[in-house]
Order: C-alpha cells, then structure tokens, then sequence
C-alpha cells in the first residue's frame, strides 16, 4: 500500500503536469491570437525528399563506403556490386570487336583489288573494241573480255557486300561492348544528390535484385512543411509567396520560406494537426519549402523531424511582424 506521502507526491505531479499543460496551451493560444490579420498558422514537422539508391541489375553487394547520417555528395560513390562476370563478358566482347575490326580491314582490302580488276577489265574491254572495228582481232577476243568485266563487276559487289557485313559485325560487337562498359559502371553506385543517409538497407555480401533499394538518402536542399488550413485560408494563398517557420527547437530562428503546392482538394485533418476549431474536419494541404539559399547557410540547423509552425501570407501586402522577420 502506498504511503500517504507517496500520495501526496502523486498528487503534486498531476497538478503541475495540469498547470504545465494548461501553460502550453495558454501560450499556444496566445501566440495564435496575436497573429495579424493576413497571417495564417499552422502545424507540421519539417520534412524532406527521399531518394532511393538501388541495383540497375541482380547482383551480389561487394561493399557500401557510407554510414547513417554521413553526408554525401553528387557523383560520389557509395556502394558498390560484385560486378566481376561483367568485367570477364566486357573484355570478351572487346576482343570479338577487334576481331570484327580485322575483318573490316581484309574486306577493305578485297574491294579495292576487285574495284582495280574491274577498271582493267573495262579498260581491256574498250581496247577489244577500237581493235575489232581495225579488223586486229577476232569478235571472239572481245566476248571474252566482256565475259571478264561482268566478272569483275560481280566480284566487286561482292566484296562490297563483305565489307558491309564486317562493318555491320563491328558496329554489333562495339554496341555490345558499350553496353557492358555502361552496365559495369552501373555496378559503382553513386549518390544522384546532395544529401545525408538516412538508412542503409543491406549489408556487403547480401544479393541485390534489379531494382533493389541499397541506402536511402535525404535531399537537405529541399526541406519542406506541411499544414493544413480551411478553405477561408487556404483559398487566399498563392504560389510562391512568402512564408515563415519557426521551429520548437529554434523559437528565435524564423526560417524563410515560401508557398510551392496548395492542394486542390479538401480532406479530413490528421489527428496530430491542430485546428484553430475542432468543428471543421475538412481542410486544404499547404506545402511551404524551406528557401534553398538559407538552407546552404544553415545546413545543419534545420533537421528534418523537428516539429514546428508555419506562418503563411493570406494577404500579400501584410508585413511580417518582428518576431517573424528573419535575422
């Protein structure tokens, strides 16, 4: 049984969490009630995109060179696949395609002897016949150099034929060496942005499917709010107009920021928003992103996570109060 100072104890906890509750409220209250006409407010928690980096095809991961919360750049590698089979396929291919350059080389080589067979043979053809019209030689003589060029002339189309087909295999096997090539690059994966790591979903040695997701970056130059607002409100915003958010962690930092997304449709609050009356469910989404330039600043002072509010401009030509002006 507890003792009657343990329930005294008890007793002064639940009224000073009232007392503090009450306080928080109050001052909640307050704090909206004080806002100007032309300003309205809301809840959120600063958020920021998400970007997957994954497997282009099914591989073993031979390692990842980044830790949660590391800090990584565009182009950087941050893991990478086993990619061994495609290393032994590219050098393969790049043999077939100097094989295929040979081939070019003796088929160039054909074109041009039957190309100089034929001009001797058209030349002997005009010689028969300035001679046959002098009575030197036969009709005989003359048909068979005909014979000849038509010879000659199948030979060179065929050898034209032969060298494009070996341009042909050549264009094929540098195709297929390119694409090794670019697929065995795809092996090194490289962060798309600038960013954090948020998690890493594998460990070295597990199996990648195509498509499979390997770390899970933060893109810190696009951090962003959202609130809700009724329809009064939300209805007088416009895109990109001036914005505020003031963290619970920073109440002195007001962040610049700007209006970029006013949802066409209404829907039912979520339940850890506030409204200013509990009476209306229905309310706008209002996406305020955080400016990119305060943010190169202030990389890490804005956090993704941390809750807050944010002040939106319903009337354009109402200035922002002191305690909203950024410093």
């Amino acid at each position: 049984m507890p003792s009657r100072v343990d329930r005294r104890m008890l007793v002064v906890v639940a009224i000073l969490l009232v007392l503090g509750g009450g306080m928080l409220l109050f001052v909640e209250h307050s704090r909206r009630q004080t806002l100007p006409p032309g300003i309205a407010s809301g809840n959120g928690r600063l958020e920021a995109t998400e970007v997957d980096v994954a497997a282009k095809f099914a591989a073993r991961l031979a390692a990842v060179g980044v830790a949660e919360g590391d800090d990584v750049e565009p182009g950087q590698e941050v893991a990478s696949l086993d990619a061994r089979d495609l290393a032994a396929q590219l050098r393969a291919a790049e043999a077939q395609a100097s094989q295929a350059r040979q081939v070019v080389d003796e088929a160039r080589a054909g074109v041009r002897k039957a190309q100089a067979q034929f001009e001797l043979a058209e030349r002997s053809l005009r010689r028969s016949n300035e001679l046959v019209g002098r009575g030197f030689i036969s009709g005989e003589r003359l048909d068979r150099d005909r014979t000849a060029l038509d010879s000659a002339r199948a030979e060179l189309t065929q050898a034209n034929s032969r060298k494009a087909e070996a341009d042909a295999a050549v264009a094929a096997a540098q195709a297929r060496t390119e694409n090794l090539r670019v697929t065995l690059e795809d092996a090194s994966l490289k962060s798309p942005i600038t960013g954090r790591v948020l998690y890493r979903l594998l460990l070295p040695g597990e199996v990648v499917a195509a498509g499979g997701k390997v770390l899970t970056l933060l893109d810190l130059s696009d951090v962003f709010m959202s609130i809700y607002l009724p329809a009064g409100e939300a209805g007088k915003l416009r895109l990109g107009s001036a914005a505020r958010i003031v963290l619970d962690a920073l109440p002195g930092e007001p962040i610049p920021a700007r209006v970029v997304f006013v949802a066409p449709r209404a829907q039912f609050t979520p339940k850890e928003v506030e409204t200013r009356n509990e009476r209306e469910k229905l309310m706008f989404r209002v996406k305020v992103q955080v400016l990119p330039e305060w943010l190169r600043e202030h990389a890490d002072l804005a956090k993704p996570g941390m809750p807050g509010l944010a002040y939106v401009l319903t009337e354009p030509a109402t200035p922002w109060p002191a305690a909203l002006t950024p410093r």
